[in-house]
């Protein structure tokens, strides 16, 4: 029975969605490399506890987020099942958990920093009127879902005191709302006729104006991510390789420092991808599942990721 009780309590907790929670390493993953290493591993570990904290209060939103989505998630295929929509947890226990697990992650976070704590309570307080009232307002729905994507990186700045670039921030602006839609075009496709009978919102949007939302926000996630990457070196970013290494020896064509731009492939072919999971509607539902499950995705990624810190740390030269 405890067990029992134990389990249904994670699968409130929706571990698979912590995943997002890793965008607050943005930060120091793309400045780290200008500090010295005993400086970084601080860092790493200042952000580590900021994961953490931030994944607690992510935690009690889910809880409180599914107390208030009972009727809409008992007229879901999948979320019908799980455990407050089911009644295997109370809504009484489930709003426990939303105070302690709230009150617990905000003042875990004004400990780190008062900067930090500011993100996290705008992150809070916006989810808590999304799970409230603003869910049911056309495109501001989408604008909440990315601006928590784009808090999540903000946060993780904030807590090292560390600079990001403006075409870094826009192209993390791009992609989490090229998510956001592409999160209410799986919606669609899933959920066809019943869609407004799950998420009000859904009433007002249609398959044209999603697709065509999914193609703005596709687009832009590509350029500002092109752009950062030719804009990179000018702001004293990255490695730049000396005399006497591989690529010098090589040719005099590879010292010109634009290798990030050999990552553009890579994130057009994951947005590629992307795109034709939305089409398949069930998983592209939640990003995160799908991050996790599709092969040829989780390999881009794992690939893009190897790919920046090769570039930014040196690894290659």
């Amino acid at each position: 029975m405890v067990v029992t009780k134990l389990v249904n309590l994670l699968k409130t907790a929706r571990p698979r969605q912590w995943v997002k929670n890793l965008t607050l390493y943005a930060a120091l993953i793309f400045t780290g490399n200008i500090y010295g290493f005993d400086k970084w591993i601080l860092d790493f570990g200042t952000v580590t506890e900021a994961v953490l904290a931030f994944t607690v209060v992510a935690v009690a939103i889910y809880f409180l987020n599914d107390v208030v989505d009972i009727k809409a998630d008992q007229a879901h295929p999948f979320k019908k099942k799980r455990p407050i929509a089911s009644g295997k947890i109370s809504t009484i226990e489930a709003l426990i958990i939303f105070i302690i697990g709230g009150v617990t992650g905000l003042l875990w976070s004004y400990k780190l920093s008062p900067l930090f704590f500011g993100a996290v309570i705008a992150y809070f307080l916006m989810q808590v009127l999304y799970s409230l009232i603003l869910k049911n307002f056309e495109v501001v729905d989408v604008f909440v879902i990315a601006f928590g994507f784009f808090l999540r990186v903000f946060a993780g700045a904030l807590v090292i005191n560390a600079h990001l670039s403006i075409w870094f921030l826009l192209c993390v602006i791009s992609t989490s709302l090229f998510i956001a839609v592409g999160k209410r075009r799986g919606e669609l496709a899933i959920l066809t006729e019943q869609a407004e009978v799950h998420r009000k919102v859904m009433g007002k949007y249609t398959a044209d104006i999603l697709d065509a939302y999914v193609s703005i926000f596709a687009t832009s996630a590509f350029l500002s991510w092109a752009l950062y990457t030719f804009n990179f070196y000018d702001q004293g970013g990255g490695y730049i390789p000396q005399t006497g290494t591989i690529t010098t020896l090589v040719s005099r064509t590879l010292t010109i420092n634009k290798w990030l731009m050999a990552t553009i492939p890579v994130v057009i072919f994951g947005i590629m991808r992307y795109l034709r999971i939305i089409y398949d509607g069930s998983r592209a539902e939640s990003p995160e599942r799908v991050i996790l499950s599709d092969g040829p995705l989780l390999l881009t990624v794992l690939v893009w990721i190897l790919m920046v810190m090769g570039v930014l740390y040196g690894v290659w030269f």
